[in-house]
């Protein structure tokens, strides 16, 4: 499939607002990347997953108790992917190439493939937001219709409703079918990718069996069979709906725009960073409860235009953000809370579902 290109020839919306972006970093003489707040964070995360793991497994309590734990330690690896996993990925975590890789690979220990992530993410989702057959986010067919230009099956009246419990299934599929397909197919959507090297091959593989020993077979010794299926479902279930509704509270909202590039040559019309505050939205920027569970993925409008600087620097960019766009009459979305997002999600999936 050809790949789409943006009219980036006279990129004066972005060029102003990297200038201001580079002067606030080179005025207060900080990095970029990550610092003792982001580590501190890491390390209680890190801390946490390990703590209800041990307690879950080695000293397992009664059953609610267990449950709540399960709960919380869905939402501790969730937290791990958005802050710990998410900029060592994008390589904003440290100005040491080998720490970003080292974070980079939690995802690995939570069952995933940071090689293929990347190609997903920062390749391809970062690229070409919202664009059908170069977006491998917003291709969740053929369960949810997120826009008008994918085909429609007769269930997607109902998506409005199912997708709370399809949304926590996305980590089970994510571990165990996707990053298959994405490595029998070469393939992330529509996209190839380069050839994994041995190393990564060896990777891959040694990463799948190595997680289902950890979350599966030790835990089936230790607590039992049926125990075990339970505590994991919990685990995987929270940890993948709220790995999906943050996500996708960041692009498949209303008014957030799904472009089609002119079928002459394959070409958006306009500059790439306007691309990317049009198809991007961000919510509850003001709670910093959410800011930081969420790694910063709140604004997410900053973090697209702006992925190799890390999340703790994203409320101050904010504001720089706002301000160009009101200069160029750019339209910044953003909603005031989760529940608002949430809602402009629902209705959104509603819509779509019946036009």
């Amino acid at each position: 499939m050809q790949r789409v290109s943006f009219n980036n020839k006279n990129s004066v919306f972005f060029n102003s607002l990297k200038d201001k972006v580079d002067d606030y970093f080179k005025s207060n003489n900080i990095k970029e990347t990550g610092n003792f707040k982001l580590y501190l964070k890491t390390i209680i995360l890190t801390v946490s997953a390990f703590s209800l793991y041990t307690i879950l497994v080695f000293f397992t309590p009664n059953v609610w108790v267990s449950l709540i734990l399960c709960a919380l330690f869905g939402l501790n690896l969730a937290a791990i992917g958005f802050n710990t996993m998410h900029d060592g990925a994008h390589g904003s975590f440290s100005t040491k190439t080998w720490v970003n890789e080292l974070m980079g690979y939690s995802l690995n220990a939570m069952g995933g493939s940071v090689y293929l992530w990347k190609y997903k993410h920062n390749i391809n989702h970062h690229s070409f937001t919202n664009i059908e057959g170069m977006d491998d986010d917003i291709d969740i067919k053929p369960w949810i219709r997120v826009h008008e230009d994918q085909k429609k099956h007769w269930y997607h009246r109902f998506q409005h409703i199912y997708w709370f419990v399809l949304y926590g299934i996305t980590y089970l599929l994510w571990v165990f079918v996707q990053d298959f397909k994405k490595y029998f197919t070469g393939k992330v959507g529509d996209l190839p990718f380069r050839k994994m090297d041995t190393k990564e091959h060896f990777i891959f593989w040694i990463t799948k069996v190595v997680y289902v020993g950890v979350f599966m077979i030790l835990p089936i010794f230790m607590v039992g069979l049926i125990d075990t299926i339970i505590g994991y479902s919990v685990i995987a279930f929270v940890c993948g709906f709220v790995i999906a509704i943050v996500f996708q509270l960041a692009h498949i909202v209303e008014d957030a725009t799904f472009v089609a590039p002119s079928s002459e040559n394959h070409k958006v019309d306009i500059e790439w960073a306007v691309h990317q505050i049009k198809t991007t939205a961000n919510f509850a920027t003001k709670s910093k409860i959410v800011s930081w569970f969420t790694g910063g993925l709140n604004f997410q409008v900053e973090h697209h235009l702006f992925p190799r600087i890390s999340h703790i620097h994203y409320p101050k960019i904010s504001e720089l953000v706002r301000e160009t766009c009101e200069q160029f009459g750019v339209k910044y979305l953003e909603f005031p809370s989760v529940l608002s997002a949430v809602r402009s999600h629902v209705i959104h999936l509603k819509h779509v579902g019946r036009v």
